[in-house]
């Protein structure tokens, strides 16, 4: 008998259930990294929005104008200017694009406690598909003011709240699916690889809206529309929603997590015991756990606090990263998009090193805790080093992706997964979407403060953004440690600000002497 071809022995050496779960993974990895890819357009566009001004005679018509020209021929208007795109061509253009970030970020943060709720009522793949439409139409909504010659702030706001709301439908679906999915065995490692959606995401958008942010920077946003909205379609035709639904069944395994990733030589197919629907005594189906009953589930408030912290700061470098690279390296605006990219490479690695290192310690707890603490001075170093040349941003840049996002992304992932199938819940696994609705919500409240204070306080040097940053990730520390450890670390931060600003103090009277 001849020999089975290599490719062969490769697809039978695994079961039906371990593709599935292979496939699963796969999907809902590509499903959330478009939610990003649409996301993060806007840090980039922010460059272009706002130029530095020229006088007219000196310069020649800027491209996005050439080609509004070519593509529409109407007479110029009265309110467009060379400092970029109006309204965001005025002095308080940090301000006006603070308040584009808040207001997506806000509405992102209100809509995720009510998303978690709904999502635990619906069926997750029509959920998420119309989420994702709905978040494309936004997205492209947003772009269409270049074409169109739109220049009302509000159109630019509202378009911003719509696509905060509706993206709220991701996190929780995606999260459920992939902890109906997989059990608790190495989680962590799991999930930190899956986990790097998120940055595969924001370097997939940065990648596509630097692209065109020089020339068209309306399919800045239209491209990534329908990225999203054609993986809304993938969603709706392929999702499967737990192993019930394909008919999985077979006895439990003594770590469920590694049936989908070794080969199995025996003949069955795994169904996690936190997944049924059905109660082993009554046969009947759970009811969703109410808002103040997870709250009451041990540790939701804690790492909710932490989260919200280490979220503002993740979330600030997402949204200006771009634009400070352009201010401090005198770059233009696809150059820097691209450069931003580093900092979510470092972020890959980043969380998964903090999933490798949780389950090893079995402690998701005291991991967040190293990182965080490290992360304190790595963003005071970036701040101080990254002014030294491009060689320097660009290490400090991986350091500190991998520092700030390695929390964040163990904290909305194996941490949320843990606390959403927690003992006390009784094997009532449809308390995962409400839990992870909580965590991520009150995180988000974090992500929409970070990039408003940093639109505030930028004004005033960058420096001060950073101090705040530094400031956010011991409270981040202070959400969960022992109190002498926080007294430690906030007592290091004031030592740090108090050198700093005694430089500053001593070049101003050195000056003035």
């Amino acid at each position: 008998m001849a020999q089975l071809p290599p490719g062969v022995r490769f697809i039978v050496l695994f079961t039906r259930d371990q593709w599935c779960r292979a496939f699963i993974f796969v999907l809902t990895f590509l499903l959330y990294a478009s939610f990003h890819l649409s996301r993060k357009p806007i840090s980039i566009v922010k460059g272009e929005l706002h130029k530095h001004c020229a006088p007219p005679n000196e310069v020649e018509l800027s491209s996005y104008k050439e080609y509004a020209i070519q593509i529409q021929p109407v007479k110029k208007l009265s309110n467009e200017s060379q400092c970029g795109w109006e309204p965001f061509d005025k002095n308080n253009y940090k301000q006006l694009l603070g308040a584009l970030d808040y207001s997506f970020l806000c509405a992102y943060a209100v809509g995720m406690y009510l998303s978690g709720i709904i999502g635990e009522r619906l069926p997750i793949r029509y959920y998420l598909t119309v989420g994702m439409l709905a978040s494309g139409l936004f997205t492209a909504m947003f772009g269409l003011g270049y074409f169109y010659n739109i220049h009302n702030l509000w159109f630019y706001m509202i378009a911003q709240i719509a696509n905060g709301l509706v993206q709220t439908t991701g996190w929780p679906s995606v999260v459920t699916c992939i902890g109906n999915w997989f059990g608790k065995g190495r989680r962590g490692l799991i999930m930190g690889i899956w986990n790097s959606h998120t940055s595969v995401g924001n370097i997939l958008g940065s990648l596509i809206a630097g692209y065109w942010v020089s020339t068209c920077w309306g399919l800045s946003f239209v491209v990534p529309g329908v990225i999203i909205a054609c993986l809304g379609i993938v969603c709706f035709l392929f999702l499967i929603e737990q192993p019930k639904d394909f008919s999985c069944a077979c006895k439990p395994s003594s770590d469920p997590a590694m049936q989908c990733l070794l080969p199995d030589r025996e003949n069955c197919m795994v169904l996690l015991n936190h997944n049924m629907a059905v109660n082993g005594e009554g046969g009947t189906r759970m009811s969703a756990i109410s808002f103040i009953g997870a709250l009451r589930i041990p540790g939701v408030i804690e790492f909710s606090l932490c989260l919200l912290f280490a979220k503002l700061v993740s979330y600030t470098f997402l949204f200006w990263l771009p634009l400070y690279i352009t201010n401090v390296e005198h770059l233009d605006a696809k150059r820097a998009g691209d450069l931003s990219t580093l900092f979510d490479v470092g972020g890959i690695f980043g969380g998964i090193l903090a999933g490798m290192i949780s389950d090893r310690l079995e402690k998701r707890a005291s991991t967040c805790g190293m990182m965080l603490l490290l992360a304190a001075p790595a963003l005071y170093m970036f701040s101080a080093i990254s002014k030294m040349g491009l060689e320097a941003t660009v290490v400090m840049l991986l350091i500190s992706g991998a520092l700030v996002n390695g929390p964040y992304a163990l904290i909305t992932t194996a941490v949320s997964a843990d606390l959403g199938t927690h003992k006390s819940l009784k094997g009532n696994a449809r308390a995962l979407s409400t839990v992870t609705a909580i965590i991520d919500g009150t995180g988000s409240v974090g992500a929409a403060l970070g990039p408003l204070l940093a639109g505030l306080i930028s004004p005033s040097g960058w420096n001060n953004v950073f101090y705040m940053l530094m400031m956010a990730d011991a409270c981040a520390l202070l959400s969960w440690a022992p109190s002498a450890g926080l007294i430690r670390v906030l007592l290091f931060l004031l030592r740090l600000i108090r050198k700093e600003l005694q430089c500053k103090m001593d070049q101003t009277l050195f000056k003035e002497h």
